[in-house]
């Protein structure tokens, strides 16, 4: 017994005198993000609703398109025509393909710029990330997918010429929806890879915000030089259109953004309704994109 007490206590002292290097390691991790206003949300529509969904979206939140252009922006042979959109409230990538869409694109949410795109990848599969589509050269940099515990995919990005975007007047969130068995390890993932923070943790949330009113369910915030990130830790029952929304704009006035999006065509899927700070509303834009907007309440 005495053996093995002596046995014990020299594993917790070796241990023990690893967590600084442990420490050490994790503070290590590169910082790859540049900036919330190169977070782009990837939006896919079918070609007939590139220009109804361009021009919805602007009359919405202001902003313009940059020119189209033609290309291959996968590892594979396809063509799609890409642009895009830059508004105060956030950027889309808009991908309306002339061919089939190779796997797995299409399921990933948005993309990041690194600031090297070999560094990003190295850290991102340290931090517990699965590459799934190593990295690529496109007509202006290099790409990489990558899925974070949970299933959540996103694209990181690098541009030959680094690109300078305005700063955006409200920061978009990027709203994730992941299961209870997997919120854990995808928190401490991209906290990781981001070396973002935990802003709150609510674990009684108002259902009403994922479509029960009657329930609530666990809300976390996430803040990092990428921008904000939202996961919704939900059991799978979603009514419509819940969970098919990827991005969270902030606007300074919901109705008027409302108003504006009716005149534009959009659908509106969820009328406003008050959640603690915010009011909130859903909507569809031509071809099927689906999105969150909201207006913070003014705090007395």
């Amino acid at each position: 017994m005495k053996r093995l007490l002596a046995s014990v206590a020299t594993t917790l002292g070796l241990l023990m005198s690893l967590l600084p290097v442990v420490s050490v390691a994790l503070d290590a991790s590169p910082v790859v993000a540049v900036g919330s206003q190169y977070d782009t949300t990837h939006v896919y529509v079918a070609p007939v609703d590139v220009d109804p969904f361009v021009k919805s979206f602007v009359a919405t939140f202001g902003g313009a398109s940059t020119k189209q252009v033609v290309a291959t922006v996968t590892p594979t042979p396809s063509s799609t025509t890409s642009q895009l959109i830059q508004t105060p409230a956030g950027t889309v990538s808009l991908f309306g393909f002339r061919t089939p869409i190779p796997f797995p694109f299409g399921a990933e949410r948005t993309g990041y710029l690194v600031t090297d795109i070999d560094v990003a990848v190295k850290a991102a599969r340290a931090a517990g990330a699965d590459v799934i589509v190593d990295t690529f050269p496109d007509p202006i940099g290099r790409d990489a997918v990558i899925q974070w515990p949970g299933g959540v995919n996103m694209q990181i990005y690098w541009h030959t010429t680094p690109p300078s975007y305005k700063a955006f007047e409200f920061v978009p969130e990027n709203r994730v929806y992941v299961s209870r068995d997997r919120i854990e390890a995808f928190t401490k993932s991209f906290l990781a890879f981001s070396h973002g923070k935990v802003i709150s943790d609510d674990s009684r949330a108002p259902g009403v915000e994922i479509g029960r009113p009657s329930d609530s369910y666990r809300r976390i915030r996430i803040e990092s030089t990428f921008g904000k990130l939202t996961a919704l830790v939900t059991d799978g029952h979603l009514p419509y259109p819940y969970a098919r929304e990827i991005t969270g704009y902030e606007v300074g006035n919901l109705r008027d953004t409302l108003s504006k999006a009716k005149a534009a065509g959009i659908t509106v899927l969820v009328d406003p309704y008050v959640s603690e700070d915010r009011i909130i509303a859903m909507v569809s834009f031509p071809g099927g994109y689906v999105a969150e907007i909201h207006e913070i309440k003014a705090r007395k």
